[in-house]
């Protein structure tokens, strides 16, 4: 298949800068696979649509602070993202002015709290580089770090908290799993209360789920690489669901690689590991019933995924629909619910 094949026009104006408050009263684009309805719903009403038995899939990723603004020791300003943890305090990362910061380079964070020399250049251009710091590495972070926000988001965030899931719990994401920001703790007790068994699995999600396909011929793209982890516990859930005959449904499109990453034979195996899974129109889903989304810039491998569970005429024509009525589209969005 083609990029173009995944294109839609939208405006600027329908991407969101500023989050729901409350969470939960974001607006919900319901489609329904058998009948080819869509309903408009709000994001609490969902709960209209789990059934007792299901089981809800989340990732419990924790983003970090990973923005590090600091300065060279002869002056000029400079940026280091952090991506991928390495080691205690050795991180894969990108960095700005790369011209400036090349092995051996070092930058200073917070009036000397925080150094960090760099070590080596990555295949991608990006950087390794080893911190020093004193006392522990992640306060020294907490403390000067800032979320990384994606760039069609200009406005500063003013709570950090907003940008993690209520039930994030370990720190590793360079981004959020953003399905899940739709979440209240109430609304997962109500969900709980209904029979719906929640099960958390994990994958960091790093910066390339934004990097734009830059190739016409979609099997030509080369898909980034995330961690992910799945327990005994969690697969035991999932495949519990399954043998009952209720739907596994995914949080998000982190779950659902997380999910058919594990995937053997139709069950879910414990594992841990690294994926490059790309998920496109002609896979064949092993695990995944339905799933809750948000909206996905045009072309992007996240729109192809959630044309792989649907069909990319049906999702096209949603996301169009969804312009016109003036929903929230990206991190800060609504949300979508393919069941």
């Amino acid at each position: 298949m083609k990029l173009s094949d995944f294109m839609y026009d939208l405006p600027e104006e329908r991407i969101a800068q500023t989050p729901v408050e409350p969470r939960d009263h974001s607006r919900l684009m319901v489609l329904h696979r058998d009948t080819h309805a869509i309903e408009h719903r709000r994001f609490d009403d969902i709960i209209e649509y789990l059934n007792p038995g299901d089981c809800l899939v989340v990732n419990e990723t924790k983003v970090i602070p990973a923005r590090l603004y600091g300065e060279r020791p002869t002056g000029g300003a400079c940026e280091v993202l952090l991506l991928k943890q390495l080691g205690p305090k050795r991180w894969e990362a990108l960095v700005r002015p790369g011209k400036k910061l090349r092995p051996g380079a070092e930058v200073i964070f917070g009036d000397g709290r925080l150094k960090c020399t760099v070590t080596e250049t990555t295949e991608g251009g990006g950087r390794i580089v080893e911190f020093e710091c004193e006392g522990s590495f992640e306060a020294a972070l907490d403390a000067l770090g800032e979320m990384p926000l994606p760039p069609y988001i200009h406005e500063k965030l003013k709570d950090r908290d907003r940008y993690q899931t209520v039930y994030a719990r370990q720190d590793g994401s360079a981004a959020a799993p953003t399905a899940g920001l739709h979440f209240t703790p109430e609304l997962l007790q109500r969900i709980r209360d209904k029979g719906i068994d929640i099960v958390p699995v994990l994958l960091h999600v790093g910066l390339g789920t934004f990097r734009p396909v830059k190739v016409e011929n979609i099997e030509e793209h080369e898909m980034h690489s995330e961690y992910f982890e799945v327990t005994e516990d969690a697969a035991r859930r999932v495949n519990a669901a399954h043998a009952r005959g209720n739907r596994v449904i995914a949080v998000g499109t982190t779950s659902v690689r997380t999910l058919e990453s594990a995937a053997e034979d139709g069950r879910l195996a414990a594992r841990s590991g690294d994926t490059s899974i790309f998920i496109k129109p002609g896979y064949r889903f092993q695990l995944v019933d339905a799933l809750i989304t948000n909206f996905h810039l045009p072309g992007s491998t996240l729109i192809m995924l959630v044309s792989a569970l649907y069909d990319r005429e049906h999702i096209l024509a949603a996301y169009e629909q969804a312009v016109r009525e003036e929903y929230r589209f990206f991190s800060f969005g609504d949300a979508m619910l393919i069941e």
